[in-house]
């Protein structure tokens, strides 16, 4: 990839690509405080259930460097709880947490507590990059020569530490060759399917055409679809997917189209705790997202009109055709094996 939506800026600051700004700024930013870092994570400069996990570490990490030898176990707690608060639904964020929280536990305080949350904070960058890339080998068999797939939101490059998730057989697929081409959703309230996905993808050379998301069912009915590819945020026991608002239409269109609907994932992204989605916390965010769209000065809805404005939905597990993870895809009947 050409561009690196997170890295070490140096030990105790963190440099992000501020994806708010996209497609029309490339610009980075540099956190070096708290707030910083939980302003990245809440406003969306970085997002996506993997990368909100890896920028919490890294970003957690970075702030405990900052302390040097003057760094606590009890220090590590409060900045994570703090850390964790910013986004509810994404598993990846409290999971990444868990593991920095745990390491911090079996260690020294101080210089040696330092180094401990950084190579934890990178093996959790590290890990996500391999993941990325069995996600997109589990994927590879399902795109022929001149497929087509339909994807909503950004589970690219833009959304994890590697190649993406929903977006890495897509990748593994052109690289070897294969001439197939991607619909990406726009996305709203926050277009990041158009802001974000089409730009990756154009990027790197791949054939991609934007669609508002109430199209796509009538782009699926039309029969040149191979298949659907969507990330998630946070996948239950039973195999709900929770993930970005507007994927379970597409889920049900999907069906009502005999149109495979494949989610793909990371391990990290099952929470096995959650019995079902009826229990997965749904973020909503604040009604200018949905009446000044992109940031527009006039608004497209009225003041007095209330705005829902859920970021996420539940798509049931029997919309779902595989999972996409890497474990390999996996069905409903088979997600046991991620727990051993």
């Amino acid at each position: 990839m050409e561009f690196h939506p997170i890295a070490w800026a140096d030990p105790a600051a963190v440099r992000i690509l501020d994806q708010t700004l996209l497609p029309n700024d490339e610009r980075y930013l540099t956190l070096e405080t708290l707030e910083q870092v939980a302003e990245a994570i809440h406003s969306l400069r970085v997002r996506g259930a993997p990368l909100i996990g890896i920028s919490a570490a890294m970003g957690l990490a970075a702030l405990v460097a900052r302390l040097g030898a003057a760094a606590t176990r009890a220090e590590v707690e409060r900045l994570a709880a703090l850390l964790q608060a910013t986004r509810p639904t994404a598993v990846n964020l409290a999971w990444a947490l868990g593991r920095m929280r745990a390491r911090a536990a079996a260690v020294a305080e101080g210089e040696v507590l330092v180094a401990a949350l950084r190579g934890e904070a990178q093996a959790i960058w590290d890990e996500d990059r391999a993941m990325c890339h069995r996600i997109g080998e589990a994927g590879l068999p399902l795109l022929p020569d001149g497929a087509t797939i339909l994807t909503h939101c950004n589970a690219g490059a833009l959304a994890t530490g590697g190649v993406g998730t929903a977006l890495a057989p897509i990748y593994l697929a052109h690289a070897a060759g294969r001439r197939i081409q991607v619909i990406a959703d726009e996305t709203r309230p926050l277009l990041q399917g158009s802001r974000l996905t089409a730009w990756e993808l154009s990027r790197a050379g791949i054939p991609t055409t934007v669609i508002a998301d109430n199209m796509a069912a009538s782009r699926l009915r039309r029969g040149d679809v191979t298949c659907v590819i969507v990330g998630a945020d946070r996948i239950a026991a039973n195999g709900d997917v929770a993930n970005k608002i507007g994927t379970y239409p597409l889920a049900l269109a999907a069906r009502a189209h005999a149109v495979p609907f494949y989610v793909a994932a990371p391990r990290s992204t099952f929470d096995f705790a959650t019995p079902d989605g009826a229990a997965i916390p749904i973020e909503e965010r604040h009604a200018n997202e949905v009446r000044h769209p992109g940031g527009a000065t006039r608004p497209t809805a009225p003041a007095a009109a209330a705005v829902w404005n859920p970021a996420f939905d539940v798509t049931p597990a029997a919309l779902v055709s595989g999972y996409l993870t890497d474990a390999g895809l996996l069905d409903r009947d088979t997600l046991a094996r991620l727990r051993d």
